[in-house]
């Protein structure tokens, strides 16, 4: 049985591409970082020295966008791209788990 087909990433300029990109990298490494829902400290803190490689990437992507004319941050096509990549999913993994998922109660 095939997967469900998602649907089509929007268009959008190489560097809001970039942006989404490199926004997702940072998300995924918050996530590897996120102390409620990590197991082990090595791998925090290799996400962590990764994370400052992929901000970088993140500003130089906002940078070249403004450097370009390009403004505005077009939010509602930005949103359906960061779904179709799976940025719900990837995002939550940056907030606290809920309690009964392993979490206590302070």
């Amino acid at each position: 049985m095939l997967p469900p087909e998602l649907p089509p990433l929007p268009s959008l300029t190489r560097a809001e591409g970039a942006v989404v990109d490199s926004y997702l990298e940072v998300v995924d490494l918050l996530g590897r970082i996120n102390p409620a829902r990590g197991s082990d400290t090595y791998g925090a803190l290799r996400a962590a020295q990764a994370l400052t490689g992929r901000a970088a990437a993140l500003r130089d992507a906002l940078t070249l966008m403004q450097q370009r004319g390009e403004r505005d941050l077009h939010a509602a096509t930005l949103a359906r791209a960061l779904r179709v990549l799976d940025g719900e999913r990837r995002a939550a993994r940056v907030t606290l788990p809920a309690t009964g998922n392993g979490a206590t109660k302070e």
